[in-house]
């Protein structure tokens, strides 16, 4: 069977599957079908990320993506599954969507379900249940990823509509929705600036001091562990919108590595880790697309010999693992420590 034929297979073995957990009574809804709807929308992603841009890729998007849109906005569908489906909808979208129009209705589709609990947040006289935080977040960062292909007049107008509207939700109760907000807005910064390098802010004080606050969170009744990841990411992101400055990270695959030096970089490659998992770094060794969209060149091709004395024995893995345990034991012990915890009082 040929690789095409075998695509065609899996697109409608997907189409299939989504169909029939569409048509399913409301009567039956149950675990289960949520656990389908989850792994439908994952394989589709992985699908797409395996074969990139193209015409497979964009038959597998026009023939599940309604299917997916579907699920996100039903209001009576499980959180998990509607998360699920909105970052592989984002990822699917980034990938297969070359047409400004079909760009357009994804990122509308996206920005009503986070939009609608910021303005529930913000005006408690709305009558209705608002979306559940975590699909909130998924929709917001799939959102965020497609900002980053749309041409610069469609940017302009989403940026022009929403700009204002992201900052309500650092003063959300959910540290995860905070933290997206805060990645977002950095990101957003970071696109404007690109459009017009003299980029202006309106209410650039409100938003510094906001974000400020966060960086320096000391609320007791919030969660150590939460508190600490807040300060962290939010210090960045305070450098990023006032100095415009990104603490560079390093990812390592195999014999290689990658440098990521900006927040459009950085979301990217959150959203493609959080859709392969392990399998990341093996897409970043193998897939052409990927490859492209972070701009690593062509795959390196290493012989048997070259890889045989990459390896390290199995005594000089057991040194390195123990030296790590012993760092990562300090480290905790520190953690543990009441009197690093003082700060926490006050």
């Amino acid at each position: 069977m040929s690789t095409r034929s075998r695509v065609k297979k899996a697109i409608l073995a997907l189409a299939s599957l989504a169909q029939r957990l569409e048509r399913r009574p409301a009567v039956q809804r149950d675990p289960g079908k949520s656990d389908e709807q989850r792994a439908a929308a994952a394989l589709a992603s992985v699908l797409c990320v395996q074969l990139g841009p193209g015409m497979e890729s964009e038959e597998a998007l026009k023939t599940l993506g309604p299917a997916l849109k579907k699920i996100i906005c039903d209001g009576t569908a499980s959180a998990q599954a509607r998360q699920t489906c909105a970052t592989c909808f984002g990822v699917c979208s980034f990938i297969a969507t070359d047409d400004v129009t079909e760009l357009c209705s994804a990122l509308e589709c996206l920005e009503n379900v986070f939009t609608k609990s910021g303005l529930r947040e913000k005006d408690t006289s709305v009558i209705g249940s608002s979306p559940a935080p975590g699909l909130c977040v998924s929709s917001l960062l799939s959102w965020t990823l497609l900002l980053t292909i749309c041409p610069v007049r469609e940017l302009k107008a989403k940026l022009e509509m929403h700009f204002h509207k992201l900052p309500r939700f650092l003063s959300s109760d959910d540290v995860n929705m905070r933290m997206a907000a805060g990645e977002s807005l950095a990101l957003l910064f970071e696109l404007a600036r690109e459009m017009e390098s003299d980029f202006l802010y309106e209410d650039m004080d409100s938003l510094t001091e906001m974000l400020r606050a966060l960086a320096t969170d000391g609320n007791k009744h919030r969660a150590k562990v939460d508190k600490r990841k807040q300060r962290s990411v939010f210090r960045d992101i305070l450098r990023a919108v006032e100095e415009r400055d990104f603490p560079t990270e390093t990812v390592k695959f195999g014999p290689e590595r990658m440098y990521i030096d900006s927040w459009v970089k950085k979301h990217t490659y959150d959203m493609f880790k959080e859709v392969l998992g392990s399998g990341v770094q093996y897409h970043l060794q193998s897939n052409e697309f990927l490859r492209n969209v972070f701009e690593l060149g062509p795959p390196v091709m290493l012989d048997a010999a070259t890889l045989k004395t990459m390896k390290i024995s199995r005594f000089e893995r057991h040194l390195y693992n123990s030296a790590a345990f012993r760092a990562r034991t300090k480290a905790r012990n520190k953690c543990r420590d009441k009197r690093a915890d003082v700060g926490e009082l006050f």
